[in-house]
């Protein structure tokens, strides 16, 4: 069952763009489809800051949807663009890759041992499998099957008859010099260093410049398939091409009226489909919005092509905190598909939902990730009791569903820490994983990991891939006797008080108040004595008794929350291990 969609009354980013947008639409094609757009390109792993590019779109057609009008959002895979260099750290490829730079990317090899036909369709797969689990509705257009089916014929030979009015705006550009980019007192880290350099497309060149004059068009080579070619001739009437190759040496005369290896460069493409398919909305990373880039120079040329520049936001970098090293399928920094292993959609579409377009955020993979996952449960709680703020509950509404429906969710949410501390010292053992869940609340005992689930995997995955070995926690076999003979007798008194009281306060709430208790016993105040009433002595004895039973416990100063590790070492060898 579809989602109510929020009020418009909402201040949300996205409301604000679907108003703005729908009222374009209406302008420009009364009764039709609002159409919004989005732009891949699958030349290797598609990062997290790439998912902005689909992601802003899809919010924004997502809401339009709800307010009951049809909406087209494309995403269009520039698996057309040429293959532009080998990008490090993707399996099962090495150096001999460089031999197909200056190829489309549907020509080049996959890597070595993939079952996808070509380099295109290898990284186009996990970003399709990750937008279906994020909910994101869509209509996928190859641009090499665009190109080399004829579906752009008309448009590349009406761009090369006005190819003059097209050079002269580029000419505008050419003679400005690009403005020195500012000095970042922080470095970016790798995924914003990727998420700089855009599509991928941002840096190709404004066109084929020779003796001949200038043509916005570049073939691919007939015999070597790159495209370091060079229009040497064109006849306006004829249509006939003459091209050569600086690769192999190859030259060849075509039709261009018939000939279909070869496309629009970047800077007339993109203004080409956007007037082609009737763009209302698609925004663009700061590569593409500086003065000078393609969306600026676009927002010309999109008029000799009879259409308009869509409304265009500038998104900001996505940034990431603290990934280890995994062992997946990318070249360097993490994708939509890694973060999927570690969170729920729901949490992802929520970071960016709640952020606007031109503010930058991270994604955490390191321990953040834990307060994050706390911030986003009690925007849940919030929205159950009704006292959260319209802005806050709109992007909430966008995080858990679409239009369509809401996406598949954990039946029962535990706390994302508490999940990973239990994967953690179980080592994912279930049946050890299910006793100590299920004693985390005896009033409402879980009877099966099934409702923790995703949940659970998430964690259990994000303990498993991104928490070092040292940082894991292993419980001890036998008690640390030498410690246990060392303690004065606070300390004795202080395990004494701790086991007496476990077996009728075991549960999460339980321990939890036993363990913040007992110091407060020790120094003659009640258990149940709040933060007001106590002297600040009474934090440094809880964290002085903390210590002590994580050292008791697994060997080390700190480790899970005490009474999840509580729960998940038993009564028995707690007692054991506390030298009762």
């Amino acid at each position: 069952m579809p989602i109510v969609a929020q009020s418009t009354e909402t201040t949300d980013w996205v409301s604000r763009f679907a108003d703005e947008v729908i009222e374009e639409s209406e302008r420009r094609a009364p009764g039709k489809p609002v159409v919004v757009a989005s732009g891949l390109s699958p030349s290797g792993p598609i990062h997290l800051g790439n998912l902005r590019e689909v992601m802003t779109p899809h919010l924004v057609a997502d809401e339009i949807r709800r307010r009951g009008y049809t909406v087209r959002h494309l995403i269009s895979w520039d698996d057309y663009d040429r293959y532009r260099k080998v990008p490090a750290g993707v399996p099962g490829v090495d150096d001999s890759w460089a031999e197909h730079i200056g190829k489309p990317l549907t020509s080049v090899p996959a890597p070595a041992g993939s079952a996808y036909a070509n380099w295109a369709e290898h990284f186009k797969a996990a970003m399709t499998a990750a937008l279906a689990e994020l909910g994101v509705e869509y209509d996928g257009i190859s641009q090499t099957e665009q190109y080399t089916s004829g579906v752009y014929r008309e448009q590349v030979l009406f761009a090369m008859r006005h190819r003059g009015d097209i050079d002269a705006i580029l000419d505008q550009y050419r003679t400005k010099k690009a403005p020195a980019k500012k000095q970042s007192q922080k470095p970016l880290d790798e995924a914003e260093l990727e998420a700089a350099e855009g599509s991928g497309a941002a840096d190709e060149d404004d066109g084929s410049g020779s003796a001949a004059g200038y043509f916005p068009y570049k073939p691919y080579c007939g015999q070597c398939e790159k495209d370091l070619t060079t229009v040497t001739s064109y006849d306006d009437d004829t249509t006939e091409l003459t091209y050569t190759c600086s690769a192999c040496g190859f030259s060849e005369t075509v039709r261009l009226s018939e000939f279909n290896r070869g496309k629009l460069v970047w800077k007339v493409d993109w203004p080409m489909r956007w007037a082609y398919e009737g763009v209302i909305f698609e925004p663009s990373g700061v590569d593409h919005s500086s003065p000078g880039s393609s969306f600026q120079v676009g927002g010309q040329i999109v008029g000799i092509f009879g259409g308009k520049q869509p409304i265009g936001p500038m998104y900001a970098f996505v940034g990431i905190s603290g990934m280890a090293k995994m062992s997946s399928s990318k070249g360097g920094v993490p994708t939509p598909a890694d973060a999927l292993q570690i969170m729920e959609p729901q949490l992802l579409r929520w970071l960016y939902a709640r952020r606007r377009p031109n503010q930058s955020f991270k994604i955490a993979f390191d321990q953040e990730i834990q307060r994050l996952y706390d911030e986003w449960d009690k925007l849940a709680a919030k929205v159950a009791d009704g006292s959260v703020l319209p802005a806050d509950a709109a992007a909430y509404v966008r995080a858990v569903g679409t239009a369509a429906g809401e996406l598949p969710r954990t039946p029962r949410p535990m706390p994302y820490r508490t999940l990973a501390s239990v994967a953690d010292i179980t080592a994912g053992a279930e049946d050890q994983t299910l006793r100590i869940l299920s004693e985390l609340d005896p009033g409402n005992p879980l009877t099966s990991l099934d409702e923790v689930r995703p949940r659970l995997d998430k964690a259990e995955t994000w303990i498993n891939t991104q928490v070092p070995a040292e940082e894991r926690t292993v419980v001890r076999d036998e008690p640390d006797v030498d410690l246990l003979k060392s303690l004065d007798d606070q300390g004795r008194d202080s395990l004494r008080l701790l086991l007496e009281g476990l077996e009728a306060n075991w549960s999460l709430d339980g321990l939890t108040h036993l363990v913040y208790g007992v110091p407060k016993v020790q120094a003659g105040f009640s258990a149940e004595a709040g933060p007001k009433e106590l002297p600040p002595e009474i934090k440094v004895a809880q964290r002085t008794f903390f210590a002590l039973l994580y050292h008791l416990l697994v060997g080390r100063d700190t480790g899970p929350r005490l009474p999840t590790l509580l729960l998940a070492v038993g009564q028995d060898r707690v007692r054991k291990l506390l030298g009762a």
